[in-house]
């Protein structure tokens, strides 16, 4: 084979994965089997593999390992809340019920929190002056072990001396838009804001994407506004755009086949699903 040896080795792995050898969902061999099996470098194992990940042929799962990439159905996610069942909203809960209704085990990782300044998007989301204190909850969200979105919460500081609990460590059990609404801060209704865009570099290490961007985002800015019309959260929502899609229901929309249901219009519908 004519060509550096990472493509060289690249090519040969593509033939073994082309030919069933190896079958969506395998696990290639550790970096230091294929260094022995091609007496190669580890620097030249990597490119071979970072050559098929730019293919879409494997994928790295973060402290598992490499693996021939699968036809991965869409999760089918509801943005709008039947003000009945509470269903939808695409947070806590309710997200995790969409999840199990597809088959499939929505897990999250431990929940970090803490203190940052507002950086210009947080600042004009809650419209408060850049530079100001927000407190920050932040997750990673998994489908069936996979990494499948990340999920950032952001409070006005202020929000703290009525509800502590936000600046605890770990999860608030019934989700923070139902402790909240415990100390009489009611979410009314929430703005979505939806963007498909390239993934930054911590992204796609986290998805396991390729390196190329050609595997987009899809990031929804949501602002929460409570009973007297105040913003009271920002949280943001990063999936990956191949594996996932919405659904937003306005008016008395029937039960659909394969989807959830969900009555009621638009999104400033109450969310009692919570949010970290």
């Amino acid at each position: 084979m004519a060509g550096p040896l990472y493509r060289q080795i690249a090519r040969d792995l593509r033939r073994k994965i082309s030919s069933g050898e190896w079958q969506q969902g395998s696990q290639l061999p550790t970096e230091d089997a294929l260094m022995k099996r091609y007496r190669a470098s580890r620097n030249t194992v990597r490119s071979a593999l970072r050559e098929l990940s730019n293919w879409g042929l494997v994928e790295t799962l973060h402290g598992k390992g490499t693996f021939v990439t699968e036809d991965v159905p869409p999760i089918v996610t509801t943005l709008t809340t039947d003000p009945k069942t509470g269903g939808g909203g695409g947070e806590g809960r309710v997200y995790t019920a969409e999840v199990a209704a597809s088959g499939r085990e929505a897990t999250t990782s431990d929940t970090v929190v803490g203190v940052q300044k507002a950086n210009p998007a947080v600042a004009d989301a809650l419209r408060i002056p850049e530079g100001s204190d927000v407190i920050f909850r932040h997750q990673e969200r998994l489908i069936d072990g996979r990494p499948w979105s990340l999920q950032t919460s952001f409070y006005p500081r202020s929000l703290a001396d009525r509800a502590p609990g936000l600046l605890d460590t770990g999860d608030i059990s019934d989700g923070a838009v139902t402790y909240l609404r415990s100390l009489g801060i009611e979410q009314a209704g929430y703005r979505d804001s939806i963007e498909v865009r390239k993934p930054s570099p911590t992204e796609t290490e986290f998805f396991g994407l390729p390196s190329d961007g050609r595997v987009e985002i899809t990031e929804i800015y949501r602002v929460g506004f409570d009973q007297y019309h105040n913003r009271v959260r920002l949280t943001i929502t990063v999936y990956r755009a191949d594996r996932n899609r919405f659904v937003i229901n306005v008016g008395k929309v029937p039960i659909s086949e394969g989807l959830l249901p969900a009555s009621g219009g638009g999104n400033e519908q109450d969310d009692s699903s919570g949010t970290v």
